[in-house]
């Protein structure tokens, strides 16, 4: 079929060349939960489009936070200072879990009349530990279905922050974010969190510290086995904000 029988391809020495990384799935989402709890509008570059994305920035635009899309940067006006919508609001959550478990939490903080639901996986992932967790605080969350796995519907919380906060170490990291970035909606006063057991995923964790930084939010650890959210704790927005690829 062809004259030539082989053909020999020499080695390749060298190749070069520039690539863009897409952002971090799990920074982009917290990136922008985090800019929707601060007042003012926050700038964030190089967010990654991804479904995950995309239903939390969907669920933003419901709770009333402005979001403007340029190519890979929006900005977020957000709802600090402005009050929540009261009315009853129904999200739907896709598969995203970076966005199911954090706005729940926040949503469950802040109260309201909220339902979230996703596809028949989501529905399969395990929340009730973070639940469990809420519900110590004083969250008013009820399923829908399975106890212990979504939709869920969050409720006015009548929140009680006596007692240290109690969560499980070999259970997802997503668990221990969404509650460090819930609860300065509600420090009046220090609020502890102490991990249960060993914490795995370590540097997931470090991650949401680092940016609860950037926010303003400066939590003081003793180790990995307890955090506290200092009294008085409120967002601020750094104004602009790169997302890590």
């Amino acid at each position: 079929m062809f004259s030539t029988e082989f053909l020999d391809i020499p080695p390749l020495h060298s190749a070069s060349g520039t690539i863009t990384l897409p952002g971090s799935k799990s920074i982009s989402n917290r990136v922008l939960l985090l800019s929707a709890l601060c007042q003012g509008t926050t700038v964030v570059h190089d967010l990654l489009d991804s479904d995950d994305t995309q239903v939390m920035l969907a669920a933003l635009r419901q709770l009333g936070c402005g979001v403007e899309m340029a190519g890979t940067t929006v900005t977020i006006t957000g709802l600090g200072g402005r009050a929540w919508p009261r009315e009853a609001i129904e999200f739907f959550m896709g598969n995203a879990g970076t966005a199911m478990r954090p706005l729940t939490a926040a949503l469950a903080v802040q109260g309201g009349d909220f339902t979230l639901k996703g596809v028949p996986r989501m529905h399969e992932r395990p929340i009730g530990d973070l639940v469990d967790a809420l519900r110590l605080l004083g969250c008013q969350i009820d399923y829908l279905g399975n106890d212990g796995y979504p939709p869920l519907r969050v409720l006015t919380p009548h929140l009680q922050l006596d007692k240290p906060i109690q969560v499980r170490g070999d259970v997802s990291s997503q668990f221990l974010t969404a509650l460090l970035m819930s609860l300065p909606l509600a420090a009046q006063k220090d609020i502890v969190i102490e991990v249960v057991g060993e914490l795995i995923s370590k540097p997931y964790i470090e991650i949401t510290l680092n940016l609860l930084s950037r926010y303003g939010i400066d939590v003081k650890r003793d180790g990995w086995q307890s955090f506290t959210i200092p009294a008085g704790s409120h967002y601020k927005s750094p104004g602009e904000i790169h997302v890590e690829a």
